[in-house]
């Protein structure tokens, strides 16, 4: 299963924080880093904080843009300490890991960690399919992103040994990757505003909610497939 999940780290300023990412997915189990435009990496002091997972470290992948990191992923985790105007779908860390584990068995899982001081950006957030909260004291919430990965790295590594497995499911067609997914959304949106049900001038929040309806949704990468046949047959409608 290891190699079905990966940790995406967004942006992180502190290299001391993506050693100890690594030392917290080592002691768990998992061994697939990515970063997104980190501040400084490589960093001794990342190597340091890695304390035995340097070789985490040395395989990390890094990418200038989100959606590239997440390039492959049937399904994507956003780890937030609070909440958003635009509801997105919310789980608990003991579920995240259930769902890690059941999900790993369809294709690739992501977990999104964003910056220390802010977080996930709601774009970035669209590319998520949940919102992961862990719900610490309220009147001292805030974690360290090392620490939100030591904590759903034990809750994945707790699920796959059994404690509350949850068993996948037979799928008929694979699910849909992000990049089938974003292809979708385009296409969705080229075609509303062809119809002009949205305008440049008054695009509102649409597509963030269609982009949540539909990713509640999941569908398979045959369902994408379909939707996006109705969507060109609607355009060639129009064109006519």
């Amino acid at each position: 299963m290891a190699d079905q999940v990966r940790v995406v780290l967004v942006e992180t300023t502190h290299p001391g924080n993506i050693g100890a990412a690594a030392r917290a997915l080592k002691n768990m189990g998992l061994r697939r880093l990515s970063l997104v435009t980190p501040a400084a990496f490589p960093h001794e002091e990342a190597t340091a904080r890695a304390s035995g997972a340097e070789d985490l470290l040395a395989q990390a992948e890094v990418f200038d843009t989100l959606a590239e990191a997440l390039a492959g992923a049937s399904w994507v985790v956003g780890a937030s300490a609070r909440l958003r105007s635009i509801r997105w779908p919310v789980i608990d860390a003991r579920t995240c890991g259930e769902r890690v584990v059941a999900e790993a068995a369809r294709g690739e899982v992501a977990l999104v960690f964003g910056r220390e001081r802010s977080g996930l950006t709601n774009d970035e957030l669209d590319l998520c399919h949940h919102l992961v909260h862990i719900p610490a004291d309220p009147a001292f919430s805030s974690l360290n992103v090392a620490q939100a990965v030591q904590v759903l790295s034990y809750e994945i590594r707790m699920a796959q040994l059994g404690e509350r497995p949850l068993a996948p499911q037979p799928e008929e067609h694979p699910p849909a990757t992000g990049a089938e997914m974003e292809g979708l959304y385009a296409h969705l949106e080229q075609t509303l505003y062809a119809l002009e049900f949205i305008t440049p001038e008054r695009p509102g929040n649409m597509m963030r909610r269609l982009r949540r309806l539909l990713s509640r949704a999941r569908p398979d990468r045959n369902e994408v497939n379909i939707l996006r046949g109705i969507l060109a047959a609607v355009n060639d409608r129009i064109r006519d």
